[in-house]
């Protein structure tokens, strides 16, 4: 327990080098939303590298699972179907706001883009507010 912290600040610091990697050497923001719509829209040329991103992020979640398993338990204490729902209106969120927390949270306030600084508080705020409704109608 006393030991999460340092391992979130190297989990963060992972974060920062590889967005920081991505724009530096490919020129793109690593927005986890546009590298899926852009795998899942057809006229894409640039396929194979979003698919190796997608991949690579599904594997590493495989390998932290055999390294540290701890991390994957938990109880939800809501319904499968608000899960659900709340997946499918995150998507919704991403396509009607340019992005997503990725996107806009890590890359786009790192470069100082009011765009993204809006959109990053925005994220924030929706979130409190969806918790303290969720909490206080207990669903």
């Amino acid at each position: 327990m006393k030991s999460e912290w340092i391992l979130a600040l190297i989990g963060g610091g992972l974060i920062g080098i590889s967005v920081s990697l991505m724009m530096l050497l490919h020129g793109r923001v690593t927005g986890i939303s546009g590298i899926i719509n852009g795998v899942l829209m057809a006229s894409k040329k640039d396929i194979l590298w979003r698919v190796s991103f997608i991949l690579g992020l599904m594997f590493a979640g495989v390998l932290l699972n055999f390294i540290y398993p701890s991390v994957f338990f938990g109880q939800l204490k809501t319904n499968n179907w608000i899960v659900i729902i709340a997946g499918l209106l995150v998507g919704f969120g991403t396509i009607m706001g340019s992005g997503c927390t990725s996107g806009h949270g890590v890359c786009g306030v790192s470069r100082l883009s009011p765009r993204s600084l809006i959109a990053t508080i925005v994220f924030i705020l929706g979130g409190v507010l969806t918790v303290t409704l969720i909490r206080s109608l207990e669903i």
